[in-house]
């Protein structure tokens, strides 16, 4: 049998007033930095000069670029509070600049899944990333294997196949240096599905 529990509107403004998360279902979260709107209308510039070179890429929409910093699936609601619980434990952090810098592939050029722009490497955010990594352990989700490469995805490609006419283009700009940006914060995220591309809520502000 199932049974459904039901929040009175009472209930959930206070538990918004107290700053606790709250799902009736399983929510597919993350954890990542919002780019400040000034990178984030390069990258949407940056996509716009590359789109007529590959037309069949899925181009990610430019409000829904984040620097992720671990992805956690579906969470059931219990859960999310623990992530919540486990990530306030962090506490406050010196801020630290980052730069956006660089254009890349996953896995590699020749059979691509994703574009990327690159996150100059910056000891501080591996830091912050190696504490979300090691809180989310502590509470059940499974720690990263592979080291963590900092990136903004630009697009995803239904067929890993090499992108020549991408590829010249990257080539023909040279290195590409986006700017700056300062972190003094980062949030879960949670991502819902829809017919119209993946919608984005901010769900809780660390520290």
């Amino acid at each position: 049998m199932l049974l459904t529990i039901t929040l009175s509107n009472s209930v959930q403004s206070w538990l918004i007033l107290c700053n606790v998360p709250t799902t009736a279902y399983p929510m597919r979260a993350f954890i990542a930095i919002h780019l400040p709107e000034e990178i984030r209308a390069t990258l949407r510039r940056k996509q716009a000069a590359f789109r007529s070179v590959s037309p069949d890429a899925r181009w990610t929409q430019p409000e829904g670029i984040h620097l992720t910093l671990k992805f956690l699936g579906e969470v059931p609601d219990p859960k999310v509070r623990a992530v919540s619980e486990s990530l306030k434990k962090l506490g406050p952090f010196e801020p630290f600049a980052v730069r956006v810098k660089g254009l890349g592939f996953f896995p590699d050029g020749r059979r691509p899944r994703v574009f990327w722009v690159g996150i100059e490497e910056s000891a501080s955010l591996i830091r912050l990333a190696e504490l979300v990594d090691k809180a989310m352990e502590t509470i059940g989700f499974a720690g990263e294997q592979r080291a963590f490469r900092p990136h903004l995805t630009l697009a995803r490609f239904r067929e890993p196949r090499a992108q020549a006419a991408l590829q010249a283009a990257i080539s023909q700009q040279g290195e590409q240096d986006l700017g700056s940006f300062e972190v003094s914060e980062f949030f879960l995220f949670e991502s819902r599905l829809s017919p119209q591309g993946a919608q984005y809520r901010k769900v809780e502000r660390f520290p």
